[in-house]
């Protein structure tokens, strides 16, 4: 079984000190790097933002962390983050960047959001993530990164549905956790058959 290890989002903005911080994200970096010599593949992915992203709250008027509907289903409206070639959209410092063998930039449609890094929110419109895995012959994806209840489960939940063998090395993982959010995505990654590890 070819294995590839995806590291979701290590970016400023999501590290304590950022725009859209997530407590501990810093913690998991030197951990992260360690386990990159374990897989066949590593592959990171980027939130690439526009300036005035449909997803963001400044675009709508609208307080951060509350809920808008747009075309595609509900889409909590977020703090600007992860704007291109921003300080905050870079990964962290520490992570092994040169380690990966594929970037995968996602959320650069201003008008759809992406959490997942195989398809846009709107659940069809695809990043190539997948088309690169198989091409590879890697058929199986072990994630890590942040945040655990959003980008790393709306990955995970994808690659089981695309056929991949998934798991989540949850210690590698840190959540925002808002409204619930962990505990629903633990629910639908179990349901999806995602192992929790």
């Amino acid at each position: 079984m070819t294995h590839a290890l995806l590291v979701i989002d290590v970016q400023n903005d999501f590290c304590p000190g950022g725009a859209l911080a997530v407590a501990g994200g810093d913690e998991i970096v030197p951990g992260i790097d360690a386990e990159m010599d374990k897989f066949d593949a590593v592959i990171l992915t980027q939130d690439w933002h526009p300036a005035g992203h449909s997803s963001f709250a400044s675009s709508h008027d609208a307080a951060p962390m509350s809920m808008t509907e747009m075309p595609y289903g509900p889409q909590v409206l977020w703090p600007d983050h992860c704007i291109q070639g921003t300080q905050g959209a870079a990964f962290h410092k520490d992570l092994l960047v040169d380690r990966a063998d594929l970037i995968i930039r996602k959320g650069y449609n201003p008008a759809i959001d992406s959490y997942s890094a195989f398809f846009e929110n709107d659940k069809v419109t695809p990043t190539g993530l997948e088309g690169y895995l198989r091409t590879r012959g890697i058929d199986a994806v072990t994630l890590v990164g942040l945040a655990t209840d959003f980008c790393v489960n709306y990955s995970a939940v994808d690659a089981a549905r695309l056929g991949f063998t998934v798991t989540v090395n949850t210690g590698l993982c840190r959540a925002i956790d808002f409204n619930g959010s962990l505990q629903a995505a633990r629910t639908a990654m179990d349901e999806a058959g995602v192992t929790l590890a």
